[in-house]
């Protein structure tokens, strides 16, 4: 009986502790007990049995989505938001809301934030986040060359620009083309001081977020000027591209694809994006499943944030 007398007393302390909210001080005065002993008794609490943690998931959230897709990928953290609609317009708004979110209460002091400037998703990101009053970014570093037509080519320096306000930082564009006539041309414009002193930084960046594209460019980006043409698209698709990483190609295994056309790219490579402590990748949408699938396999990504339509694709279609 005295295994049964002891748990009788432990199961007293954890009685007092966890529902009648009692300190452990307070405890060892009624019950005559030393401090020590009481957080003993809650350890071994645990160890019996006696307190059990359960954890309830509160509505709108998707925790066994998001286990079932670190285990397939091998993905250290995922997020998966509720949607209404399987539609890229809600999809991509719901992404940035909880993306921006995650990377408010997750940026520290000093941190370098790269970004990739031609997603909408993370314009979406950016849209939604709250000025910075404790947490100060070192630098905010476009990722990918923003120059292009005229008429959108501003997009990607307003989002560096205006993610740099945000977070207290200083923006470090990058203003060249993302996509080169050829390398020869490449050449040239990285020799601009403006565009070495950004890439320079590139291995400086500890957090970067990074949007996933199909090899079918997004409108903004077809826009944009800065992208390849319809036959070289299809020549990458005839390689087993699937998709990208800010115009760095892959197959569905995570391989990269690389042909002459990625030597005119003028951004972070994959493997300098494999090289950062954090990357965030935003991405949703039914035509980007499989560029996601092969995204994950790279192994460059740390915490996916995506939709819960496309995070049941993910994990029960065969990719």
């Amino acid at each position: 009986m005295s295994r049964l007398n002891e748990l009788r007393l432990v199961a007293r302390v954890a009685q007092m502790y966890h529902i009648e909210n009692r300190r452990q001080g307070d405890i060892a005065q009624h019950l005559n007990l030393s401090q020590a002993t009481v957080s003993r008794m809650l350890k071994r609490a645990s160890v019996e049995d006696i307190v059990r943690t359960t954890v309830v998931p509160p509505l709108g959230t998707f925790p066994e989505l998001e286990s079932k897709l670190r285990e397939r990928f091998g993905l250290p953290e995922a997020i998966v938001v509720e949607c209404s609609e399987d539609r890229d317009a809600a999809v991509m708004s719901r992404i940035g809301e909880a993306a921006a979110h995650f990377l408010e209460v997750t940026l520290s002091d000093g941190d370098v934030l790269g970004v990739s400037s031609w997603s909408q998703t993370i314009y979406k990101m950016v849209e939604n986040i709250h000025p910075q009053k404790s947490a100060s970014v070192r630098y905010v570093v476009q990722t990918l060359g923003g120059m292009g037509d005229p008429a959108v080519q501003t997009h990607a320096t307003q989002l560096t620009a205006k993610l740099a306000r945000l977070t207290g930082a200083e923006p470090k564009l990058l203003p060249v083309q993302g996509v080169a006539s050829s390398k020869e041309a490449k050449l040239v414009m990285i020799d601009d001081p403006y565009v070495r002193e950004t890439i320079g930084l590139f291995d400086r960046i500890t957090t970067a977020v990074v949007g996933i594209g199909a090899i079918e460019p997004s409108e903004l980006l077809a826009r944009s000027g800065n992208f390849f043409s319809a036959s070289e698209l299809s020549r990458l698709a005839e390689s087993g591209a699937v998709g990208d990483i800010s115009l760095r190609f892959f197959d569905l295994q995570g391989t990269p694809v690389k042909t002459s056309l990625d030597e005119r790219v003028i951004g972070l490579s994959l493997d300098e994006l494999a090289k950062i402590d954090r990357v965030i990748a935003l991405a949703g949408g039914k035509h980007k499943t499989a560029a996601i699938a092969g995204a994950l396999r790279t192994k460059t990504i740390d915490v996916l944030v995506t939709d819960k339509f496309t995070a049941e694709r993910l994990v029960t279609e065969d990719f």
